[in-house]
């Protein structure tokens, strides 16, 4: 029988404190060897659950630095473009303006044009005188010719007894 070890056959009170002592003693052993084991295990865990939750802080603040140069892009260009869209409101109402000047001018266009019609009326018959006057001038250029030829005959033969 090995020594430090209890005999099994005796099963009294007496032999107790040595079988406590001994399975305290394996207990103490076995949570060692068992806190080594966690220890290989939890302090590199451990390490790298540091470094990820540092780099993942840094991630976090990176983007919220990029957020804030963000709002501050956008901030401006807002400002820019609500002047931008105040400018083209003045320019369209200024169009708005002109367009209805526009539109009265053409109203009055209208109206003149209206005012024009008796004119045009006027403007016919001036074109069937002269029409007219155009016909007399013809028959009269004619008829010159006609007297020219009557005359121009007899002139001639009296042409070449006449000194001038």
């Amino acid at each position: 029988m090995p020594q430090g070890l209890p005999d099994s056959d005796s099963s009294n009170a007496g032999s107790s404190p040595q079988v406590n002592a001994y399975a305290i003693d394996r207990l103490s052993q076995a949570f060692e060897t068992s806190a080594k084991r966690w220890e290989l295990i939890v302090y590199p865990s451990l390490f790298a659950f540091i470094i990820l939750a540092a780099y993942g802080f840094y991630l976090v603040f990176s983007l919220a630095k990029d957020v804030h140069y963000l709002a501050i892009s956008v901030d401006t260009n807002m400002t820019v473009m609500a002047s931008n869209m105040q400018s083209i409101s003045d320019n369209i109402s200024q169009m708005s303006a002109n367009v209805r000047t526009m539109a009265v001018g053409v109203d009055s266009m209208a109206r003149d044009v209206n005012t024009l019609e008796p004119m045009l009326v006027s403007m016919q018959d001036i074109d069937r005188a002269i029409q007219s006057m155009t016909l007399s001038t013809s028959s009269m250029r004619n008829d010159m010719a006609v007297m020219n030829q009557n005359i121009s005959r007899p002139m001639h033969f009296m042409n070449s007894f006449m000194p001038w």
